[in-house]
């Protein structure tokens, strides 16, 4: 054989060496995902919340009582907070990213920023301050509950100007505060002002852009009218909402909430079928839940079972909780979640098929999955 043919390496020689890195090349790729990416930081804020002594902020949070409202909810869509408060299965990939980033920008440029360039003598930061004040003014008695952002404070660590810091695709098209923002830092100042008995009527919104980490400062004077006039009323609607036990109507206080909102399918905003559906049970043939939401799910509704096509998708999650079965509403036959083809656009009922029927078998719809 000349030399040069017996250094040429051969095909047979290389392509068992190529697929194997063609195919971890392919689950590598396969692998990075939002849907990886928010499983994972859902586990990192477990872990860490189990590590820093909080395991109570893992899981569901209980409905909160009708009065008792969040300063960030506030001046939103009322179905969609009564969605959040009331536990209600959340739809598509939740941003859980930007909530990192919005922490991160707070707490690695924001406060230092602060320390270092803001803060003079006996001026110094905190990172949050608690807030529980109850509104009281001869309208139905209305709660504020939560915890700020950073806090400028003198030596006694009493409230000198409230922040609120919030991360934006882009600071270039800011002109003024958006207005659930703006109820959210006059929360903060009605709350620290009657707390500390002081005259507290500053508050700053900063909003850093992440694209380029610039940054856009709005000073925001308490407005009494803005708040008597819009925040309270809101938030006694709210409460009025709750204490009636029904969902409000699907009417959003601005045009963005129905594009970001984790519950546009059950609410009708995604022409998929739906509209108007209470709080509880998963929607059939609706595949866009994420494993981290449906166990924040079952966690509130511990009797919920899956739908038989999430049972094909997450066969762990079907395991633990059951899934429900397949029936014919014609003939009442069930069929147990695997005994079905999903693959097949109208699963047929074989009990109606040998009887000359051709009756396509369902799920149980929310109303009818009897989870309390």
């Amino acid at each position: 054989m000349p030399d040069d043919q017996a250094n040429t390496p051969t095909t047979e020689f290389l392509t068992p060496n190529r697929a194997p890195e063609a195919d971890r090349r392919k689950r590598l790729l396969d692998a990075i995902t939002n849907e990886s990416f928010n499983d994972w930081y859902q586990e990192e804020q477990f872990t860490e919340n189990i590590l820093e002594g909080r395991p109570y902020f893992n899981g569901a949070s209980p409905p909160p009582a009708a009065e008792k409202h969040s300063p960030s909810k506030l001046l939103q869509c009322h179905r969609k907070v009564r969605y959040y408060a009331e536990n209600a299965p959340k739809e598509g990939d939740a941003p859980q990213g930007l909530f990192w980033i919005g922490s991160a920008f707070e707490e690695e440029i924001v406060v230092p920023y602060l320390l270092d360039a803001v803060t003079t003598e006996n001026t110094y930061v905190r990172n949050s301050m608690w807030i529980d004040t109850t509104i009281d003014d001869g309208g139905a008695p209305v709660r504020v509950k939560g915890v700020t952002d950073p806090v400028l404070v003198d030596s006694s660590g009493d409230p000198i100007l409230v922040m609120e810091i919030k991360t934006t695709s882009s600071v270039s098209y800011l002109d003024s505060p958006k207005p659930h923002h703006k109820a959210q830092l006059h929360a903060y100042m009605y709350a620290l002002d009657a707390e500390y008995d002081r005259s507290l009527r500053d508050g700053v919104l900063l909003y850093g852009g992440r694209d380029t980490l610039d940054i856009e400062v709005f000073h925001v004077q308490f407005d009494e009218s803005f708040w008597q006039d819009r925040v309270v009323p809101w938030m006694r609607a709210q409460t009025q909402y709750r204490s009636d036990e029904v969902l409000p109507p699907a009417d959003p206080v601005s045009d963005w909430e129905c594009d970001t909102c984790p519950f546009r399918i059950r609410c009708g905003q995604a022409n998929e079928g739906y509209e108007d559906v209470g709080f509880t049970g998963l929607l059939p043939g609706v595949d866009g839940y994420r494993k981290h939401q449906l166990v924040e799910y079952f966690d509130a509704y511990p009797d919920a079972k899956l739908t038989p096509t999430l049972a094909h998708q997450f066969p762990a999650l079907a395991e633990e909780h059951g899934v429900y079965d397949w029936h014919c509403p014609t003939c009442g036959a069930t069929y147990a979640w695997d005994a079905i083809d999903i693959e097949a656009q109208s699963p047929l009922c074989e009990r109606c098929v040998e009887d000359d029927e051709l009756c396509t078998v369902a799920v149980p719809m929310p109303e009818s999955q009897n989870i309390h």
